[in-house]
């Protein structure tokens, strides 16, 4: 049985993510969101399989200093105090000019895209197993040398801190067989795109984006480490 933690599961790319863990024999699902109503979908998809796949969800704010250990207590009681892998998907975005982004906005920004994975993984390292591999989904917007987009700010520098945490964590976890890979997303039809850029359609939807990085959580480990991978078509 494999056990997976993934982040930000209510909607868009995350939803997507454990939707196509369900088709996975053996595998059981810690999704994580603050909309319950988005988790509750997913407890229904799970319910109406005839694998042997499970779920757990937890209705959690990442920016509740409380919520980190709430996570390490399902681990403990749920899955015999093993994981074997984590999805970093939660984002939070703001779109807003330069001068006009509040400090607060700055903070969440850092605190969902860098900070949570970042504490998560440091907390949740003693109960890796042997090939556990952590999977950081970032942005193109975080790559050096990328095309950037105005009003974007806050959210690429967030996300580029997410990538340069995963090169950090390859390095310094060398010695072990644990696996940290930094998935660097183009443009796909979500929510949260359509709110930094309305009315554009994009070519990647995001339940083919989902398979994608299940599949590449269960095969790219074998193939990468510390790497941060382009997965990219377009960017608007």
């Amino acid at each position: 049985m494999k056990n997976i933690l993934i982040t930000g599961c209510s909607r868009g790319i995350g939803h997507e993510i454990a939707k196509e863990f369900a088709k996975h024999e053996d595998v059981q699902i810690l999704a994580v969101s603050r909309n319950n109503a988005g988790l509750e979908k997913l407890k229904k998809v799970f319910s109406t399989l005839k694998i042997n796949s499970t779920i757990h969800t937890l209705s959690i704010d990442l920016l509740d200093k409380n919520s980190i250990n709430k996570i390490m207590n399902v681990v403990e009681l749920n899955f015999n105090n093993q994981l074997d892998g984590i999805i970093h998907n939660a984002g939070f975005l703001i779109k807003k000019p330069f001068t006009e982004i509040t400090q607060d906005e700055l903070l969440d920004s850092f605190r969902i895209n860098c900070y949570a994975p970042f504490l998560l993984t440091q907390k949740l390292i003693p109960f890796f197993s042997e090939n556990a591999h952590v999977v950081s989904i970032s942005s193109m917007g975080g790559v050096q040398g990328s095309k950037k987009f105005p009003g974007l700010s806050a959210y690429s520098t967030s996300k580029a801190t997410l990538i340069t945490l995963t090169e950090c964590l390859a390095e310094e976890f060398k010695s072990t067989d644990f696996i940290f890979n930094c998935l660097a997303l183009g443009a796909v039809n979500t929510e949260m795109l359509n709110k930094a850029f309305p009315g554009y359609n994009a070519p990647v939807s995001s339940s083919d984006m989902g398979g994608f990085i299940v599949d590449f959580f269960f095969n790219g480990r074998k193939y990468f480490n510390g790497q941060v991978i382009p997965v990219s078509l377009t960017t608007p």
